[in-house]
Order: structure tokens, then sequence, then C-alpha cells
């Protein structure tokens, strides 16, 4: 699997580049094809960032991410 920098992720907020991309726990997700996403936006997470830390407040589980493959893994 791929290494993503931080500052590649950053990149894939939807805004700078097309792509959508969040990281959790290592593991970097391309959400670009989530309606969700749209705009590199959910709800009052951005895209290009890890999400790790802010799943303790979102309505749901991680088990969200089990409907995404990850496409790389996050560098420290």
């Amino acid at each position: 699997m791929q290494k993503i920098t931080k500052s590649q992720l950053a990149l894939r907020n939807g805004q700078d580049k097309e792509e959508i991309w969040v990281a959790f726990e290592g593991k970097v997700y391309d959400m670009s094809n989530s309606r969700l996403w749209r705009d590199g936006k959910h709800y009052q997470h951005w895209a290009g960032q890890d999400l790790t830390p802010e799943m303790k407040d979102a309505p749901h589980t991680a088990f969200v991410f089990d409907k995404f493959d990850p496409i790389g893994e996050l560098e420290d």
C-alpha cells in the first residue's frame, strides 16, 4: 500500500485538487465518489486531514469506513 504524507493528504481537500481524501487510524480513504463529501465537506468535517480525533464527536461509529477501501497509509 502506498505511503501518503500529510502534505499530500492536505491537497486532496476537494478545493485544491478534485480528489477528496481523509485519513482515519493511519489509513487514507478516497471519498471522492461519496455524495456525503461534496466539495470536501461533510457536516462540520473537512477533507484533507486525519479525522481520527474527530470520530468521538461523530453521530456514527468507525464502522462507516468499512464501506470504503483504503488507498494508502498515512506517514507519520
